[in-house]
């Protein structure tokens, strides 16, 4: 990356993965000044590649994202290492000031920053994140496949998820842990499709299994848990925009509608900031998606100052 920062652009893309490098793209080659600021702190970065993404199949996220950076670049924008501290508006403009006392101006802005993991205070799971240790299993389940795998249940995503991971394999554990008392619906279901149920709490991730908290190893080879995800957005505060619950209850994220307009005007959202559940490929539409209406949206006001000043005869 590269840390030139001009004062002033048409458009601040905050956060540099696939959704804000792939707005950029748009936006460069709308002919709009851009620049992305990314504080190098990418979701998927433990992974070992990228799945699901068609012609990139496996790739790896740094590889990707350099990628995505250099092709910014080739349409005059800029890529630029920084984390944003706050955003404000001033007059008719956007003024993001970032943690090592740098302004710049905007007059629309696209947060792309992704989101955090929360993953619950179980010795030796941190460590395996990303790896062994997963999410989704359109992501990581064929690196799993037929492997002996345990659900670690923490919340209302924690039966859909199992449901899901019994495609990948039919050595199966959900380990009730935290989550919701099973109903007897959601029981008969485990038991239809085979998955076996370790009632009780995980005291620590060990290298052959799960150690419960009475002393028990239930051997595993992987495990799947549904994180608590949350916005990086704090930096918004200044705007008046907050985060709100996802309807899915899996966390906070910023409200947008479906092509990424937030309640503040000028201020867009894309990917996993707004919709958690997305994937690369999404998140990237996503981005393409906000960066062309951002340039609609500026045209159509372009216009109506082109036409007021027709009327005057300037």
């Amino acid at each position: 990356m590269t840390d030139e920062l001009r004062d002033r652009y048409n458009v601040v893309v905050i956060g540099g993965g696939a959704a804000g490098l792939n707005g950029a793209l748009m936006l460069g080659r709308a002919r709009r000044t851009v620049a992305v600021i990314d504080a190098g702190e990418p979701r998927n970065a433990p992974a070992e590649g990228v799945h699901g993404l068609l012609g990139r199949e496996g790739v790896a996220p740094g590889e990707l994202l350099a990628t995505g950076r250099e092709e910014v670049r080739q349409y005059g924008g800029h890529v630029v290492s920084g984390r944003v501290a706050k955003a404000l508006k001033r007059d008719e403009e956007f003024v993001v000031s970032l943690e090592d006392g740098r302004e710049v101006a905007a007059s629309r802005l696209l947060v792309a920053a992704g989101i955090v993991d929360r993953l619950p205070e179980i010795p030796g799971l941190a460590e395996r994140w990303g790896k062994d240790v997963m999410h989704c299993p359109y992501c990581h389940g064929w690196e799993h496949r037929d492997q002996a795998i345990g659900v670690i249940g923490t919340g209302p995503m924690a039966v859909h998820q199992t449901l899901l991971f019994r495609q990948w394999t039919s050595d199966l554990v959900f380990f009730t842990h935290t989550a919701p008392e099973l109903t007897a619906e959601e029981r008969e279901k485990f038991a239809a499709r085979g998955v076996r149920v370790v009632e009780g709490e995980i005291a620590a991730i060990e290298a052959d299994g799960a150690r419960m908290n009475d002393g028990r190893l239930v051997e595993r080879q992987a495990y799947a848990i549904a994180t608590r995800m949350e916005a990086r957005a704090g930096f918004l505060a200044g705007l008046g925009l907050e985060l709100a619950e996802h309807p899915s209850g899996a966390g906070v994220h910023i409200p947008a509608d479906s092509f990424g307009k937030t309640a503040v005007p000028g201020v867009w959202a894309a990917g996993n900031v707004t919709d958690l559940m997305a994937q690369v490929g999404p998140a990237a539409v996503a981005g393409a998606m906000a960066g062309a209406l951002i340039n609609a949206e500026m045209i159509e006001a372009e216009t109506a100052e082109a036409v007021a000043a027709h009327r005057l005869g300037l």
